[in-house]
């Protein structure tokens, strides 16, 4: 009986370090400690244009392929700070400096079982009085058990027209 608890003991520590080894990480990633609490406005539908010395970057939370409930909240990260979040189709904007970016989208907390594959990397180079779009779709596709997230750059003209449609996300953190 001793042993199999010593046994089970040992166990329960390697699968908790093999979990937290293998959780991916990028440069733009944050803590992954620091949660986020999210509200989303439908009727608001803010934009911003850049000041001259600085640029913007929309993340635009798009989660139309995501067949199950609850839908993920998705920090986003920029530089190994996390910025703020979203939830279901939604978006926010931030200013940042001129130069190269590193960004990070990571579903901030368990969604459901077979879950994996939670997280997304990119980087630019963002130039000054300039704007950027980077759409972060979430996918679970339930008849494959599939999840991916992917964080790509797009038109402005698309991510315009996503916000028009998303709804406004600010959050704070927990």
């Amino acid at each position: 009986m001793k042993a199999t608890l010593v046994l089970a003991f040992c166990a329960a520590g390697a699968l908790a370090q093999t979990a937290a080894t293998t959780q991916a990480t990028a440069p733009g990633c944050g803590p992954t400690n620091l949660k986020f609490s999210v509200r989303t406005d439908k009727s608001q539908h803010p934009s911003a244009q850049p000041d001259k010395d600085k640029a913007l970057i929309f993340f635009m939370e798009d989660d139309a392929s995501f067949e199950s409930r609850p839908q993920p909240t998705t920090r986003l990260g920029v530089d190994g700070n996390w910025v703020g979040a979203n939830h279901g189709n939604s978006y926010f904007y931030v200013s940042v400096d001129p130069g190269e970016h590193h960004l990070c989208a990571s579903w901030q907390s368990w969604v459901g079982f077979g879950m994996h594959d939670t997280s997304a990397a990119a980087h630019f180079t963002a130039e000054p009085g300039q704007s950027y779009y980077f759409r972060v779709r979430n996918t679970w596709l339930r008849e494959h058990g599939v999840t991916r997230v992917e964080l790509t750059p797009i038109d402005s003209d698309e991510g315009q027209l996503l916000a028009s449609r998303f709804a406004y996300s600010s959050s704070q953190p927990k």
